[in-house]
């Protein structure tokens, strides 16, 4: 499969970003974010001409991008083939989960007293609930991925963060893949709020368990949702 004109115009767009101080970290920056957004989805070939030259970049610099996407998992190298978006195995989502979960969690326990900073989590929690209303569901999926890094964000942890923002945009790799994102999202439209609200009143312990059985369930669904994706693409 090769680079759609969609995820290369949008990478037109993202030129101006990197403007006289181009470097192979602003260019992975903007690979990571249109793959997460899913312009380009799992299994699609990057053409390392067309994407230099929609982003104005040597061809050493985006070589060097495709490489640390390697190393975090998003892209993958197959020789004398070229440069794919990794498609996740289904141990690949229940790891996932696994780190998110012993991070995720140990953030909230780890909170110190309140009040908390919760705009970030409270923008996000408002954009799911507008984009559900409006049947949005990518947009639903997308606030999803803020309200768990605004989360994190309450570690104040910049190591942390960086970790955070790898791993849920290589859980984006599978959410592209779900054909149904309204069942595998709309029931967290409403855990997420929980959380906040749970935060909001300083009950920390509780937000730690919601989040904690939210995960869970998560995972749980994904799985099976992906599991049986690979199944029948095996068939």
């Amino acid at each position: 499969m090769a680079t759609t004109d969609s995820g290369l115009g949008g990478l037109a767009e993202d030129r101006a970003l990197l403007g006289r101080t181009s470097t192979a970290e602003r260019v992975a920056d903007i690979l990571r974010s249109r793959i997460a957004e899913g312009f380009f989805p799992p299994g699609e070939r990057l053409a390392e001409d067309a994407i230099g030259k929609a982003l104005g970049v040597s061809r050493n610099t985006l070589r060097e991008a495709f490489r640390l996407l390697t190393h975090e998992r998003l892209l993958v190298h197959e020789l004398n083939r070229g440069v794919f978006v990794r498609v996740l195995a289904v141990e690949d989502v229940a790891d996932i989960y696994r780190t998110r979960r012993l991070v995720e969690c140990a953030v909230v326990q780890g909170l110190g007293e309140p009040p908390y900073r919760l705009e970030g989590l409270d923008a996000a929690v408002s954009g799911g609930e507008r984009a559900a209303e409006q049947g949005d569901w990518q947009g639903v999926s997308t606030a999803n991925i803020h309200f768990h890094r605004a989360l994190v964000g309450l570690a104040g942890s910049a190591r942390t963060d960086e970790l955070m923002r790898g791993v849920l945009a290589e859980l984006r790799l599978a959410f592209h893949v779900v054909d149904d994102p309204r069942r595998l999202h709309q029931p967290y439209l409403v855990r997420n709020r929980e959380i906040l609200e749970a935060l909001r009143a300083g009950e920390r312990t509780r937000a730690m368990w919601l989040l904690a059985g939210y995960l869970d369930d998560s995972r749980a669904q994904l799985v099976e949702a992906y599991g049986k994706l690979v199944a029948d693409a095996l068939a």
